[in-house]
C-alpha cells in the first residue's frame, strides 16, 4: 500500500512521520519546539524593551522586519555560522548603512534597492559576518518609508544595531537556560599533546582536514556549516559506522572488573605507589560514598605540587557497561585519556578499559572479520 499524506514511513529502520519532515540535517520536533519559544520570547521582549527605553509613536520603528529572520537563524539554527552574534548584529547594521548609503547616492529607487543589496552582500563578506536578512535589512533602509527615511543614517543605529544587540542577548540567554550551545564554537581539532612534529594519531588515518577542503573544492558549492563541524561530523560518522558494524560487543564484556582506586582523602605518595605498583597510568579516586571522583595520574601527581588528591585529579572519561566497546574509540586516542572508567548513572565504578584493553579487543574483532595482520599494521 503507497504512503498517503499524515501516514508513516520509514527511513532505513526508523519510523518517520509525514508531519513532521525536518529539511535540516540534524533537526527534530523538539528542537521546532524549542525554536518557537525562544522566537517568541526574543522578539517581543526586543519590542518591548526598545518601546520602555526611546518610546513609542509611527515615527519610531521599535523593531525592524529583518528581526524576524534573524530570530529564525538564531533560535532555530544556533550553530549555523550566519547565526553567530557577530553575523546577526555587523550583518545587519553594516547592511543597513549600505542601503542609507545608496539611498543618498543614487536617485533613481529601482537602481538604488540593487546597489544596495549588493553593496550589502559584499560588505558582509568582506567584514565575516554574513547574515542573509542582512538583505533585508539594506532594502528597508531603502523602501522603509518617512520614518526610515527621515531617520537617514541613524537609522542603521537604531533600530537595526540596537535590535540586534537585544535579540543576540536574548538569544544567549534563552540557550543557557534551554541548555544549548550559543554562541556556537566548533570543537578543536584534535592535538598533539607530546610536543612532537607528528600529526596526533586521529589524524593519522581516515579523513584529514586538507580532505574536507578538497571536497568542498569539487563539490563547489558554499555548505552553512563551519569547516570544523564538518570535520567533526565525518569523524562521528566513522565511529557510528564502526559501531554500527562492531558494536555488538559491550564495555561490560570487555573492562577489567577488579579496578584499583584511591579514596579522596588518601595521599600523593599513596596513590603514586599505586600507580607505580600496579603498572598502571590511570587511578580512580572515589568519594565517601564510594563513587568515582575523578582520576589521577603519574602526570597530575607530578606537576601539580599539591599533596590534596581532590585538588590534583582529573576529570574521569566515563562510559556504561552496555555501551558498544567501539565507542571509546575517540576517548583513547586523543593523545591524553589512558582509561575510561565504567560506571553506572549514579557513578557506581564498574570496571575500566584501558588503551591495551581496546588494542587488545579491536584486533580480536578485526581477527574475527578476516583482516590479515599485514592489512592490520597498514
Amino acid at each position: 500500500m503507497s504512503n498517503t499524506v499524515g501516514s508513516e514511513h520509514r527511513v532505513g529502520n526508523q519510523p518517520k512521520f509525514r508531519l513532521f519532515r525536518p529539511i535540516l540535517a540534524g533537526a527534530t520536533l523538539r528542537d521546532r519546539l524549542i525554536a518557537c519559544l525562544g522566537a517568541l520570547a526574543g522578539i517581543t521582549l526586543t519590542g518591548l524593551i526598545c518601546g520602555w527605553f526611546f518610546g513609542e509613536g509611527p515615527h519610531i520603528p521599535l523593531i525592524v522586519a529583518p528581526m524576524g529572520a534573524s530570530a529564525v537563524l538564531i533560535f532555530a539554527v544556533p550553530a549555523s555560522p550566519l547565526a553567530q552574534p557577530w553575523s546577526v548584529i555587523g550583518g545587519n547594521t553594516i547592511s543597513a548603512f549600505m542601503g542609507v548609503l545608496a539611498a543618498h547616492l543614487i536617485p533613481d529607487p529601482v537602481i538604488a534597492i540593487g546597489v544596495g543589496v549588493s553593496l550589502a552582500i559584499a560588505a558582509m563578506s568582506l567584514t565575516r559576518c554574513l547574515h542573509p536578512p542582512g538583505g533585508a535589512a539594506a532594502l528597508t533602509a531603502l523602501i522603509g518609508g518617512p520614518a526610515v527615511t527621515s531617520a537617514g543614517f541613524l537609522f542603521p543605529l537604531f533600530p537595526v544595531c540596537v535590535n540586534s544587540i537585544i535579540l543576540v542577548t536574548l538569544g544567549v540567554v534563552f540557550h543557557k537556560i534551554s541548555r544549548r550551545n550559543y554562541p556556537h564554537v566548533p570543537a578543536p581539532a584534535p592535538a598533539n599533546t607530546h610536543g612532537t612534529t607528528d600529526l596526533p594519531a586521529a589524524l593519522r588515518v581516515g579523513v584529514r582536514p586538507e580532505d574536507v577542503d578538497a571536497a568542498l573544492e569539487a563539490l563547489n558549492e558554499t555548505l552553512d556549516i563551519d569547516r570544523g563541524d564538518i570535520d567533526r561530523l565525518l569523524r562521528q560518522v566513522e565511529l557510528q559506522a564502526l559501531a554500527r558494524t562492531q558494536g555488538d560487543l559491550t564495555c561490560g564484556e570487555v573492562m577489567s572488573r577488579d579496578v584499583v582506586t584511591i579514596d579522596v582523602d588518601g595521599s600523593a605518595e599513596e596513590a603514586r605507589h599505586l600507580l607505580i605498583h600496579h603498572n598502571i597510568r590511570t587511578l580512580p579516586v572515589t568519594d565517601e560514598a564510594g563513587r568515582l571522583a575523578g582520576t589521577l595520574g603519574l602526570r597530575e601527581l607530578t606537576l601539580q605540587g599539591h599533596t590534596d588528591l581532590e585538588r590534583v585529579m582529573s576529570e574521569a572519561r566515563t562510559a556504561r557497561p552496555g555501551d558498544p566497546v567501539v565507542g571509546l574509540v575517540s576517548d583513547l586516542t586523543d593523545g591524553r585519556t589512558h582509561a575510561v572508567v565504567i560506571t553506572e548513572d549514579d557513578r557506581t565504578i564498574r570496571g575500566i578499559i584501558t588503551q591495551t584493553d581496546l588494542l587488545a579487543t579491536v584486533t580480536r574483532l578485526l581477527s574475527a572479520k578476516g583482516v590479515a595482520p599485514k592489512e592490520l599494521v597498514s
